[in-house]
């Protein structure tokens, strides 16, 4: 069963994922579903009980994309993008902390 919540989960965290990289172009698209996803991924470790397979592990993480984070930051035409990935660490950090702070 929790296998089956698990997919549930990826499957819609999939196509969330496509439909705001449709509507945010390139890094930028990258960076706002991880900072949402780990806004939500506080959110849902701070509630008890959390939905977190379907919710957490499923949804969020079909959602938020480190690989494409990771291509991103190599491919950038200028270098460093030390401040994409700055911002992308500390405030996926931060809105992970302002979920749980939520709760």
């Amino acid at each position: 069963m929790t296998a089956l919540l698990v997919a549930a989960g990826a499957a819609a965290g999939a196509a969330a994922r496509l439909l705001v990289s449709r509507a945010v172009a390139g890094e930028r698209g990258t960076l706002v579903v991880n900072l949402v996803g780990s806004l939500l991924l506080g959110l849902l470790a701070g509630a008890a009980p959390a939905p977190y397979a379907l919710l957490g592990v499923g949804f969020c993480g079909a959602f938020t994309t480190y690989s494409t984070f990771a291509v991103e930051v190599v491919r950038m035409p200028r270098r460093p993008g030390a401040l994409h990935v700055a911002v992308s660490v500390v405030g996926c950090c931060l809105a992970c902390a302002l979920g749980l702070a939520l709760t």
